[in-house]
């Protein structure tokens, strides 16, 4: 997906942009005209491509604004920090606490910006290329939390990467120039013709 393409979606399904025509529903409610905070109330999170935090705070004190952010700011202090705390433990950032973001390895830094999303604790959760810029040292981070994500909760994922797409994938939609060309199981896609033209390179995968 071109990038232009995949901004102009991100952002429509966030309520950034206003749709000119159609409509857009999160779990089965109409949200086309609905803002982006009334979005996020209703179960709609996301992490963005590049890095959306607080620098100079600790990746705890990122954490726990989401947490008073989403369960409102008159709720106990220490409430705040041990959910804050408990979505740290569940990423394995709970030793990283009191670093401060900007000391934190990139991947790590990622890590964080989901931790921020999941403190929401959306029905959707939209991952706009989760491993982008991260060393493949650090990768494994990514795909290890990817995996744990609750089975409940829908992810939509936008990456460029079909190995990383390939390994957790239960449906693709493959968009070309804002279109779509095709839509199915992980499988279909890998054997579709035109997709392995366009995305994968036929002579690279055979």
């Amino acid at each position: 997906m071109p990038p232009r393409a995949k901004s102009t979606f991100v952002n429509l399904l966030t309520g950034r942009l206003a749709p000119s025509a159609g409509r857009i529903l999160l779990n089965g409610e109409d949200v086309t005209r609905a803002s982006q905070t009334t979005r996020a109330r209703r179960g709609l999170a996301r992490t963005f491509q590049i890095n959306n935090l607080f620098p100079a705070l600790t990746v705890l004190e990122n954490v726990r604004l989401a947490v008073a952010e989403h369960r409102g700011l008159l709720t106990a202090r220490r409430a705040l920090i041990e959910e804050a705390h408990a979505g740290l433990a569940a990423l394995g950032l709970d030793g990283d606490a009191l670093t401060l973001v900007r000391a934190l390895p990139y991947g790590k830094q990622r890590l964080v910006e989901i931790a921020i999303a999941l403190a929401a604790e959306p029905t959707v959760l939209l991952l706009d290329e989760p491993a982008a810029g991260v060393p493949g040292d650090e990768s494994g981070l990514i795909l290890d939390v990817i995996g744990r994500l609750p089975s409940g909760m829908a992810v939509l994922m936008i990456e460029h990467d079909m190995d990383l797409v390939f390994r957790f994938a239960q449906r693709i939609t493959v968009l070309v120039r804002g279109t779509i060309l095709v839509e199915g199981a992980p499988e279909e896609i890998a054997a579709d013709p035109e997709v392995r033209e366009v995305y994968l390179g036929t002579r690279a995968h055979g």
